[in-house]
C-alpha cells in the first residue's frame, strides 16, 4: 500500500508531501489543474521514460519518492530479498530527473536500474488509464490477463518448461544434422584435416618459410654483395683492402708513439677496428658460402607458399589463421564421434517433451476454459450495472492447432463483446468505444477481485464517457474494490468522488509568472464544497450544495 509520496519540482508542482491511507482516495480538480500529475509521478517512479520537460521550469532537477507498506505485498517482499534490497516492512522508491535529461533511481537507498524499478513497481502499484486500457485490445495481453486470474501457475510453468526443452532439443538436432549425413560429414572433415596437416600451419614455421623463400629469391644478389664487400675489406690481387690499410696505419702510429703517448691510444683503437673488420669479413664469407643457388629448394619453398595461399582461399581465411581453422575442424570431428548416439538421445528428448507438453497443455486448456467461463459470466453481469444492459462479454478460446509445443499453451484467447442486446459478439478491439472500453476495463478489475491484484490500484479518469446513475455505480464498484486493495481514482465525476474514503483536490495558481499546482487533503466540509463545484461548476447555490451533501450521504450509506 502506498503510504506517502514526495514531489519536488515535477511538472508544475514545486513541492508536495502527500500521505495516503487504505481504502479509496479520490483526486479531483478543475480542468487543466493537473489532476493526473499524481498518476504521472507514480508512473515516473515505476520506470517510465524520463523526459526532461517534466522538470519544473527554472529548476535543476525533479525529485520524487514514494514509500510503500509491504504488509500486503508478499511478492514485492520476496523480490526485494532476492535482489538484496529488503529493508524492513517498507519499500522506498526514489528517482531524480535532471534538467539535462539524465536520471537516477534508488530502491531502499540502493542504486537501481530502470528495469529493477519497473519490476518492483509492478508488484506494488498498478495504473489504469485510457492509454493502459489499450492493453485490453491486444490478444497476447488478453491471454496474460486471463492467466493472472487463474490459479494454475504451476501447470502453466510446466507447459512453458516442456516447450522450451523441446525447442532446445530441436535446435540441437538441427545443428547436428544441418550439414547433411553425419558419416559423410565425418569423412569430409577427416579429408580436410589430412589436407591441412600436410601444410605448414604453425605461424612460427610460416615465418621461417617466408624468410627462407625471400632469401633464396635474392640469393644471386646476396652472393654478389657479400663478395664485393669482402674484397673491399680484405683486398685482392689488384688492390689492398681496408684491413691491410688499418694494419699499415696502426704500424706507422706505433713507430711515432714514443714521441707522443696519446698516439698509442689511437693505435689501440685502430687495432680494435682491425679485429672487428676481420670478424666482419669472416662472417660475410660464411653467409656467402651458406647462400646457395639451389633451384630445387627454391621450387619447394614456392610450392609450400602456393599451397598455403590455395588453402587460405579454400577455407576463406588468412594463411596465418589456417591452424585455427584446422583445430576447429578437429573439434567438430571429435563432437561427431558419438553423433549417432547424440542424435538418438535428442530424438527421444523431442518425443518425451512433446508428450509431456501435450498432457500439461491439455490440463492448462481445461483450467483456462473454466476461468474464461467464470470471467465471461461476471463481466457480462457487471456490464448491465455499468449502463450496458443486455450487453454480453465472452472470452473465446482459440486452439492453435498442431503447431510445435508452444510455451503459452495450445490456445489463444480473444475478448468478444456485444455492447447492446441483439448484436452479435465481435472482437473487443473492433467494437468498443472509449467509454465502453473504460467500463469494461473496470468490470474486468472488479471481476478479478478474487485473484491476485496489486496492493495499490490507480485509476486515471476510467469514468470518462459515462455519467448519471452509471457514474454512481462506477463509484460503488471502485469502493467495493478498495475493500481488497488501496484504490486511487482521478475523476471529474461527483458521483464517483462521493464514494471516496479520502479526497484530494488539485488547485492551480500563478506565482511570479509561473504556474503551480498543489494537492490539498479535504475535510468533510471541504469535500461537500468540492462536490458542489463538480456538480454545478461556478454556480455554487444552496440547492447545489444541498445536492452535493445528499450525494455524499447517499454514497456513505451505500
Amino acid at each position: 500500500m502506498l503510504i506517502s509520496l514526495s514531489i519536488r519540482d515535477f511538472a508544475v508542482i514545486s513541492s508536495s508531501e502527500l500521505e495516503f491511507a487504505s481504502g479509496m482516495t479520490v483526486i479531483s480538480g478543475e480542468t487543466g489543474a493537473g489532476k493526473s500529475l499524481l498518476v504521472d509521478a507514480l508512473g515516473f517512479l515505476s520506470g517510465a521514460r524520463a523526459d526532461s520537460g517534466m522538470v519544473r521550469h527554472g529548476a535543476d532537477r525533479a525529485e520524487l519518492s514514494a514509500s510503500f507498506s509491504l504488509s500486503d505485498a508478499n511478492l514485492a517482499t520476496a523480490w526485494l530479498k532476492r535482489q538484496d534490497m529488503d529493508d524492513g516492512d517498507e519499500c522506498l522508491i526514489r528517482r531524480v530527473l535532471r534538467a539535462d535529461g539524465g536520471s537516477k533511481a534508488w530502491i531502499n537507498g540502493r542504486s537501481a536500474t530502470l528495469g529493477q524499478l519497473s519490476e518492483i513497481a509492478s508488484l506494488l502499484v498498478e495504473i489504469h488509464g485510457q492509454h493502459a486500457q489499450q492493453r485490453l485490445l491486444v490478444k497476447a495481453d488478453q491471454l496474460s490477463m486471463l492467466d493472472e486470474l487463474g490459479d494454475y501457475q504451476t501447470v502453466r510453468d510446466t507447459v512453458s518448461a516442456h516447450a522450451s526443452a523441446w525447442r532446445s532439443a530441436h535446435k540441437a538436432l538441427d545443428a547436428l544434422t544441418s550439414n547433411g549425413d553425419v558419416e559423410y560429414r565425418k569423412q569430409t572433415l577427416a579429408e580436410s584435416l589430412n589436407e591441412l596437416d600436410d601444410a605448414v600451419l604453425e605461424p612460427e614455421a610460416q615465418e621461417v618459410l617466408f624468410a627462407r623463400h625471400k632469401r633464396m629469391s635474392h640469393s644471386a644478389e646476396l652472393i654478389e654483395a657479400c663478395h664485393d664487400i669482402a674484397v673491399d675489406l680484405e683486398g685482392d690481387e689488384s688492390r689492398a683492402g681496408l684491413l691491410a690499410n688499418l694494419h699499415r696505419v696502426k704500424s706507422e702510429l706505433t713507430k711515432v708513439s714514443r714521441f707522443e703517448p696519446k698516439l698509442a691510444e689511437i693505435a689501440q683503437l685502430l687495432d680494435t677496428a682491425a679485429i672487428h673488420t676481420e670478424e666482419a669479413a669472416q662472417n660475410l664469407a660464411v653467409i656467402r658460402d651458406d647462400v646457395a643457388l639451389d633451384p630445387q629448394a627454391m621450387a619447394q619453398a614456392e610450392r609450400d607458399m602456393s599451397r598455403l595461399q590455395d588453402l587460405a582461399r579454400k577455407y576463406r581465411t588468412r594463411p596465418e589463421l589456417l591452424l585455427e581453422t584446422r583445430n576447429a575442424l578437429a573439434e567438430e570431428l571429435d563432437s561427431l564421434a558419438n553423433a549417432e548416439t547424440t542424435q538418438r538421445e535428442l530424438e527421444i528428448a523431442l518425443e518425451t517433451h512433446a508428450s509431456a507438453w501435450q498432457a500439461a497443455a491439455a490440463e492448462l486448456s481445461k483450467a483456462r476454459t473454466g476461468i474464461a467461463r467464470q470471467l465471461s459470466e461476471r463481466i457480462s453481469g457487471l456490464m448491465a450495472t455499468l449502463g450496458m444492459e443486455g450487453g454480453q462479454f465472452e472470452v473465446a478460446i482459440e486452439p492453435t492447432g498442431t503447431a510445435p509445443p508452444d510455451p503459452l499453451g495450445a490456445e489463444r484467447i480473444e475478448f468478444l463483446v456485444s455492447a447492446n442486446p441483439g448484436q452479435p459478439l465481435r472482437p473487443l478491439r473492433r467494437v468498443a468505444s472509449g467509454g465502453e472500453l473504460s467500463r469494461i476495463a473496470l468490470a474486468i478489475q472488479v471481476a478479478a477481485i478474487d485473484g491476485d491484484i496489486a496492493p495499490t490500484m490507480v485509476f486515471d479518469e476510467v469514468d470518462s464517457g459515462i455519467g448519471g446513475a452509471v457514474a454512481d455505480v462506477v463509484g460503488g464498484l471502485l469502493s467495493t474494490l478498495s475493500a481488497r486493495c488501496q484504490v486511487m481514482c482521478v475523476t471529474h465525476l461527483p458521483q464517483v468522488a462521493a464514494h471516496g474514503a479520502h479526497h484530494y483536490r488539485v488547485d492551480k495558481s500563478k506565482s511570479e509568472g509561473l504556474t503551480q499546482s498543489a494537492l490539498e487533503i479535504l475535510d468533510e466540509d471541504a469535500r461537500i464544497d468540492e462536490l458542489a463545484r463538480m456538480l454545478g461548476g461556478s454556480k455554487k447555490t444552496a440547492a447545489v450544495h444541498a445536492a452535493a451533501k445528499a450525494l455524499r450521504n447517499e454514497a456513505m450509506s451505500a
